[in-house]
């Protein structure tokens, strides 16, 4: 081991002076004996070169450690920024999805749930109702109201027996355009006479007009009766007799084939009243007693007339079968219950509607159990409105029975009664007592507005769907 030296270093020395001098000796002591011999200024050098290498080595160390520390705080502040990033990013994810199952949850809530669209039927162009109202609109309020009523010829013209249409027809038809015209055996001589008489007519009306007939069967048949060779039909009751309701529709076939031919183009039949027995007002006229023999028979004699083009009318609602008297004559009451009447009378009327029939004629008889104001049916809206319209669901044109019976003259005046018909729902007036004063009254009553004229419209709708019906055969 080299000299151990020993140096003193007082207090006066400076800081930079008692490092040196610690240099020296640690110099002294590492070295040896060799570097004693040095020149002290040579070895202060060498020590001061040393002490600058170890303090550039320190701020390196300190440096290196410093990047170190701030490169690792800048990774972990990234690392630490990421995570947080991402942590945010990861809350506002689950918050957009709490906040959309709670939207989809209320949606689910408030969605109403919506039927599978049906598919709707076509809606079919109602030509014939345009077709009808191209007529009755244009009419003035005169015409309107001629047009609800259906008359003999003689009625409009004047004179005792019609039996051919000429002057006198042109100027009553164009003074009163009535709906129709109903013949009987006076007005025919022959075929070519009653043919040319129709045809004639047909041609001076303003209007399609109805040409009507009571041809039955039996008894009550003008044409077959007549000197027109036609094939005769029948009483009702003896095809009723057959119980084959075929017999039924090959009667109607062949009323309404030579109706068709002569040129009516309304016939009032069939009977469809059901029969109490012998002692019935109406005799032979109706098909029997059976209610269901009654209603197949009805139904397909209906077919058999409005077959050939021809409009068929059920008579005489709600039902003259089990009466004994006879309103030509004087006041007829139905003495049947409300039951009584839907389980039997009802039936025929309702087959007929349901087979298509255009014409339903209703009787003057009083029915209490439909009205208890015992007035005549033809007069009732109970009866009309109500129980034909409303219960049998009849859509078509609803005519009074002839207005100048004795079961309305002896208690109506022609005015009243015309008005009254009206009122209740009829749609045609037959043969009132004096055409005249009751279209005055009818006219004056729509003039006044005890009827309005929307009421008269409904009735020329339905009268005009039948009369043009035939025109689009």
């Amino acid at each position: 081991m080299g000299k151990q030296h020993k140096k003193k270093y007082p207090e006066e020395n400076t800081a930079e002076e008692r490092e040196e001098l610690a240099q020296e000796a640690e110099d002294e002591y590492t070295y040896g004996e060799d570097e004693e011999q040095q020149d002290p200024e040579e070895r202060r050098a060498v020590r001061r070169r040393r002490r600058i290498r170890n303090q550039i080595i320190v701020y390196l160390v300190i440096f290196v450690v410093l990047a170190g520390i701030t490169a690792g705080g800048v990774v972990a502040g990234r690392k630490i920024a990421l995570r947080i990033q991402d942590k945010k990013q990861e809350e506002a994810l689950e918050k957009e999805l709490e906040e959309a199952a709670k939207e989809e949850e209320a949606e689910e809530e408030l969605v109403i749930q919506t039927p599978e669209p049906v598919e709707e039927e076509p809606v079919e162009e109602d030509f014939l109702g345009d077709l009808a109202k191209s007529y009755y609109s244009e009419m003035s309020i005169e015409d309107k109201v001629a047009g609800l009523f259906m008359v003999t010829p003689e009625a409009i013209t004047g004179v005792d027996k019609a039996i051919k249409a000429g002057d006198g027809t042109q100027e009553a038809l164009n003074q009163y355009a009535v709906g129709g015209l109903i013949y009987f055996s006076q007005n025919i001589v022959d075929k070519e006479q009653i043919m040319e008489m129709l045809s004639s007519t047909e041609t001076k009306s303003r209007y399609p007009i109805f040409l009507a007939v009571d041809e039955e069967g039996g008894d009550v048949s003008r044409v077959a009766n007549s000197s027109i060779e036609v094939e005769k039909v029948d009483a009702m009751a003896a095809i009723g007799e057959t119980g084959d309701a075929a017999k039924a529709q090959e009667a109607g076939a062949t009323i309404g084939s030579y109706l068709k031919e002569i040129g009516f183009n309304v016939d009032f039949a069939p009977v469809a009243d059901v029969a109490a027995g012998e002692d019935s007002a109406l005799g032979n006229r109706a098909f029997g007693s059976d209610p269901q023999l009654v209603k197949d028979m009805v139904s397909n004699m209906v077919g058999g007339i409005e077959g050939t083009g021809v409009s068929a009318c059920l008579k005489h609602f709600p039902g003259l079968g089990s009466t004994t008297e006879d309103t030509h004559k004087g006041r007829v009451e139905i003495t049947k219950s409300l039951e009584e009447l839907q389980a039997s009378d009802f039936a025929p009327f309702q087959a007929g509607i349901e087979a298509g029939v255009d014409f339903v004629m209703v009787s003057h008889a009083t029915a209490p159990a439909l009205d208890d104001n015992n007035v005549p049916s033809s007069l009732s809206r109970k009866v009309i409105t109500d129980t034909l319209r409303g219960e049998l669901g009849f859509e078509g044109v609803i005519i009074t029975d002839a207005l100048d019976m004795t079961a309305i003259t002896d208690y109506y005046t022609p005015e009243e009664a015309a008005v009254m018909a009206l009122e209740a729902g009829a749609d045609m007036l037959l043969m009132p007592e004096d055409f005249e004063k009751a279209y005055g009254a009818v006219l004056a009553a729509v003039q006044e507005g005890k009827i309005t004229e929307e009421r008269i419209d409904e009735s020329l709708e339905r009268i005009y769907r039948v009369k043009c019906a035939g025109k689009l055969e």
